[in-house]
């Protein structure tokens, strides 16, 4: 009897912990869950927490709900003008919506990234399309993928659940067969500004040099001016001194400027002068006095 008894606590206590671990679920942080009743969804959303369901008839799928990176392979795109480039991109995603992204890809992770890879291909296929080599090589990546984040994203949305969260270009490049034409042209426009940059830099030289030569020559003739023109006042003052002076004493200034003369003309030492003896250049060697004769 104690071992009947005994047998169904342990029976009952087995029943409530099955019944307790199909009952309840616990959804993490990180994930997303829908209930199902025989596969169809009963309950959206489900929030991260404790739940409850009901045993066999009722299922939970859970759904990672993090940013997840989808790597796409290097694809080869043609751009406005028919040039080719090799795009290499990855794309962020998240699941928003559990419902629908179950609906189409019965929870499939491999399955949402086969489906979102084609979708991706298309929109950086027809926006390389609308632009030329030259953009896609100035324009800033992260603006280059705004426009096809945006568009991918809102379909999405309606048709896996899922939003782009972002489109990142890691490399662009160009074939092999191309890219020699290109890099010789980038080459030819870089030589075509740096010679158009040395013209403006020699212009700009010559006006300079030109301005400095023609300020050079102002200053010279103003220096030049100014010179002469203190030379004049110079030897205006000059003469107006010697005409004072010999004013004051015309005979002393007729006898020195007599000696002076002698000086000059005996210091030679060896130079000959042929003149007449009674000439007024002898006059103050015959004798000093201002009225001396001979």
């Amino acid at each position: 009897m104690i071992n009947n008894r005994s047998l169904l606590i342990v029976g009952g206590l087995a029943a409530v912990a099955w019944l307790a671990s199909n009952s309840l679920y616990i959804v993490d942080e990180t994930e997303r869950a829908v209930k199902l009743r025989f596969g169809e969804v009963v309950e959206e959303n489900i929030q991260p927490g404790l739940h409850v369901k009901i045993p066999i008839t009722q299922t939970v799928r859970t759904f990672d709900t993090r940013v997840l990176t989808l790597d796409t392979d290097a694809s080869r795109y043609l751009t406005l003008e028919q040039k080719a480039v090799i795009v290499d991109s990855y794309v962020k995603w998240q699941v928003v919506n559990p419902t629908r992204y179950y609906e189409a890809t019965a929870g499939d992770e491999m399955m949402a990234v086969r489906l979102i890879q084609p979708r991706v291909d298309e929109s950086l296929r027809n926006e390389f399309g609308r632009l030329n080599l030259q953009q896609i090589i100035s324009e800033r990546r992260d603006d280059l993928m705004t426009t096809p984040t945006q568009e991918l994203d809102s379909l999405m949305r309606d048709e896996l659940g899922v939003a782009i969260r972002d489109i990142r270009v890691k490399r662009i490049d160009l074939p092999e067969d191309v890219s020699s034409a290109v890099y010789s042209r980038m080459r030819s426009e870089r030589e075509r500004q740096a010679r158009e940059w040395r013209a403006q830099g020699q212009e700009e030289a010559e006006r300079i040099r030109a301005n400095a030569d023609r300020r050079r020559q102002v200053l010279l003739a103003q220096a030049q001016s100014r010179s002469e023109t203190l030379r004049g006042e110079g030897d205006a003052e000059a003469a107006a001194i010697y005409s004072d002076a010999y004013q004051q004493d015309e005979e002393f200034y007729s006898f020195w400027r007599s000696l002076d003369a002698y000086r000059q003309s005996f210091s030679g030492g060896g130079n000959m002068m042929v003149l007449d003896p009674s000439s007024d250049f002898f006059r103050y060697l015959k004798s000093p006095s201002p009225q001396g004769g001979e």
